[in-house]
This record gives C-alpha cells, structure tokens and sequence, in this order.
C-alpha cells in the first residue's frame, strides 16, 4: 500500500506523458463491490510512474473509497483522474472539478415521476429475495436495484444469476423507456443488481471533456486514452466509452484479466 502512495513524477514529466489509462471499477479493478488487492495497488503505482491513470464509475466517491483506498489513504491520491458518477463528480490530482446535478437538469416533478414508476414496477416483481434501497440518488444519476442495494453477497449472486435467465433488469429498462419517452434519459445495466438512470451523454464518456481540459491546465495534451471495462457489449455500463471514438478500449473479464493486459501492454 506504502507504494501506491508514493509520489510520483508531474502529469508533463511522465515517460508516455501523452497517454493515460482509465479504469472501470467493479469487475475491473475489483470483484463486484468488493475491495481492491495489494497486488492491483502495486501493477496501477507503478504503471503511474509511466503515464497517467484514473478510474470512471457509476458510484460515488464514499462507495469508491472503500473499495479502492483503505482508510489510511485516500484514494483521491492512488489516481491521477478520479471520477465519480461517470465523471460529473470529479478529482483532478486531489481536487475537485465542477461537479453537476441530475435533480437540477431533470427537475423535481419529472424526477417525482420517474421514482414513483420504479417503486410501482419493483412492487410488483417476484425475484428471489428483496432487501432494501431499491432506489438510490445520486449527484448525476439514479441507480434502481429490484433486489436492493442492501443485499448481501451472496444474495447478489444468486439475483445476478435469476436475473441472467429472467431479464428483470432488461424488462424494466423498457418498461422505462416506453413511460417516459420524452425525458432525454439513457438506461445502462451494470455490475450485478441495478442498472443507472442518467441524462442521455452523461455516461462515463462525461469524462473526457475532463481528460480533454487537462491540455489548457498543464499543457499535456491525451492523445491515446486506454480504457479498460467489463460491461463492454451494448447495454452494459461500458459500452458508450468503449466505442467512443476517443478511446481505445479494451474488455476484460475480471481484475485478473486486467493485470494480465497491463502486464503484456507495458511489458512488465
């Protein structure tokens, strides 16, 4: 840990001072809400001494801490981007950039609306088990849950693999979109028991507007933005950032995957 809070060379100093790689965190840097290992911690430190790296998730920045700091170091300092909630919560080397808000772009009755559908629908689902905080604000978006955020591990499991078969989530994204046509909203599913709600372009591409700023700051101009993602395939959480133009994406299968890639790409 020790050495994933070292200190590093100036963004403009780096060797690859041009490329910076972004990180989904669930089923990418971790396993699906859980803690991120030492080992991880030490390939992403020492990978920072070479260029640039920074994470993008759908959480916000309390569930990111404790999944990838510890609470000796904050994990503002492992990173050299952090963003949250797809980026409109975001830390640039420790500080915070403007962040936005989903219930200022929305407003308070469509948003009213759009709550009350999903606590009808998820009433009225029958899934293995159901637990609590089905839906769960946040600055830019919502997350829906039909099992409940409050699920353990192993019920997350077992909704995640009922899910597979019976396409809850699916299901309810259209149910979604066909009640709400005209709200400029984007449905992704991602890790294993919700899926987001967020203003269509506020996907994790809302981060490189950031990535893209940092030539006005520091004069480091991003040219080639790796980025590393699970929910790769239409749908999944990923995907939009995948494809975007701006990037070159590669899918993994998991932290270990994503080792292995880092190891061959930078040849360590």
């Amino acid at each position: 840990m020790a050495q994933a809070a070292s200190v590093y060379p100036p963004l403009e100093e780096r060797p690859l001072k041009e490329t910076i790689c972004l990180f989904d965190v669930d089923g990418t840097l971790t396993p699906a809400r859980g803690a991120v290992t030492p080992q991880m911690l030490q390939l992403l430190s020492a990978i920072r001494h070479k260029c640039a790296i920074g994470f993008v998730g759908g959480s916000n920045l309390v569930k990111q801490q404790e999944q990838l700091g510890t609470p000796e170091i904050l994990v503002t300092t492992l990173f050299d981007f952090c963003f949250s909630e797809n980026g409109l919560t975001a830390y640039r080397l420790g500080e915070q950039l403007a962040s936005q808000s989903f219930i200022g772009w929305l407003g308070e009755d469509k948003y009213k609306q759009l709550v009350n559908f999903c606590l009808r629908y998820i009433s009225e689902i029958d899934c293995p088990v159901k637990r609590g905080t089905f839906v769960e604000f946040r600055s830019g978006m919502v997350n829906v849950s039909p099992v409940g955020r409050n699920a353990s591990v192993p019920e997350r499991k077992e909704y995640q693999a009922y899910d597979n078969t019976h396409k809850i989530r699916e299901k309810f994204i259209e149910a979604l979109k066909q009640q709400f046509p005209d709200f400029g909203l984007t449905y992704s599913i991602g890790g294993q028991i919700s899926f987001d709600v967020f203003p269509t372009g506020w996907d994790k591409t809302y981060c490189l507007q950031h990535i893209k700023k940092e030539k006005e700051i520091s004069g480091v101009d991003y040219k080639t933005i790796h980025f590393f993602g699970d929910k790769t395939d239409k749908g999944g959480n990923d995907y939009e950032i995948f494809m975007d133009e701006r990037t070159v994406g590669h899918s993994v299968k998991d932290p270990e995957d994503t080792m292995k890639q880092l190891k061959e790409m930078f040849g360590m």
